[in-house]
């Protein structure tokens, strides 16, 4: 067999691309993956005629456009059979630029229903899907899942709260459907005849408060039965949360039922009234945004519009409804609502311009 320095030395005399297929299709059979992203960078640079190493600060926008486009299809290249051997952590190295998100979860998951034979690799590709799945966001509800199984549920909730509180309330839902399912489980398992406080009280709560991103009917079907269990546990085994869910249990319990069709017109009264009581200063905004996401979820918007327009201004920190985006903007709850007279009236008042010109983008109507 010819020694491969040799053939490429003499690949190189046929031109440079004679020398880069040789040497690529070498790479690829040893699987040397990063060496592969090497010799495409090199290759890319070559083809446009710059510097083979060193910095590229003179380059042109067009030519700096092509080799970040090079360069990226050399990410994909070499992440994606990184990927599919199970070196999660190297092949994000160069996916994270350079694939789509979505491809990334769904091999995740295959990974992870297939685990490798032996404890150490099972570990090492365990974390490694973890720390992609979860904390780089891209799958938080396999990260969970994960997180659930090898290391209980207080760690669970730990990780949502730093990794997935954070995020876009879309992107939360999948993962407060799997702490509320697996506590659904606990809690229906301990069930048996009276009251069982075999669940941890703490994470009872918690997940009842994770559970309101959640806006498909069966994960509120469950949150629901879970605040009901709430309901049901002996007051010296609870713990009071903040407004206007001071009793968890029976505020949660309200908020979801709601979200059911079952005893609206009770917490919609509930939560107006806990909106009405409430010290911005002490409660900040969360009871008024409370009560506009239910009226929203339950199909009044209008309503919702005119508990936003009510809060005070000077409130402070934005709460985790406004933070997450759990509820549309303003110019969405006005259209929605047949509203859009009632938020430009506003916006005058307000001295704000902007959303103002937004209604006009939202539906024709009065321009008041």
């Amino acid at each position: 067999m010819p020694d491969l320095f040799d053939t490429l030395a003499a690949e190189a005399n046929r031109g440079p691309a004679a020398l880069f297929a040789t040497l690529a299709s070498s790479l690829v059979e040893r699987r040397r993956w990063h060496a592969l992203f090497d010799l495409r960078l090199l290759e890319a640079r070559a083809a446009l005629g710059v510097p083979l190493a060193g910095e590229l600060d003179s380059l042109d926008d067009q030519a700096r456009a092509r080799l970040d486009e090079r360069s990226l299809a050399a990410c994909r290249e070499v992440g994606w059979p990184l990927l599919g051997e199970g070196a999660v952590a190297a092949a994000w190295l160069y996916l994270r630029a350079a694939a789509e998100p979505a491809e990334v979860a769904r091999k995740l998951r295959d990974l992870a229903a297939h685990p490798p034979a032996g404890d150490e690799a099972a570990e090492t590709l365990r974390q490694e899907i973890v720390h992609v799945a979860l904390w780089e966001g891209i799958d938080p509800a396999l990260g969970l899942e994960i997180v659930l199984r090898s290391q209980g549920t207080c760690n669970a909730i730990t990780a949502y709260e730093q990794a997935v509180s954070r995020l876009p309330a879309a992107r939360q839902e999948a993962a407060a459907a799997v702490l509320v399912d697996h506590l659904h489980r606990e809690v229906a398992a301990g069930l048996v005849g009276d009251v069982s406080v075999h669940v941890d009280v703490s994470h009872l709560q918690s997940v009842l408060r994770i559970a309101r991103v959640s806006t498909a009917r069966d994960v509120i079907e469950k949150a629901w039965q879970l605040a009901v269990y709430a309901c049901r546990l002996p007051p010296e085994a609870t713990y009071p949360g903040e407004p206007p869910f001071e009793d968890v249990g029976a505020a949660s319990r309200l908020f979801y039922a709601a979200q059911l069709g079952r005893d609206v017109e009770p917490a919609v009264r509930f939560f107006r009234a806990a909106a009405t009581r409430a010290r911005i200063d002490e409660a900040g905004t969360l009871p008024a945004d409370t009560l506009a996401l239910l009226l929203w979820r339950i199909g009044r918007p209008a309503e919702a519009l005119q508990t936003l327009l009510e809060r005070p201004a000077e409130g402070g920190m934005p709460s985790v409804v406004q933070a997450t985006g759990m509820l549309p903007s303003l110019v969405e709850l006005a259209a929605s609502g047949d509203a859009l007279d009632v938020l430009r009236r506003a916006c005058r008042e307000r001295g704000d311009e902007i959303t103002f010109a937004a209604t006009f983008l939202a539906g024709s109507g009065a321009t008041g």
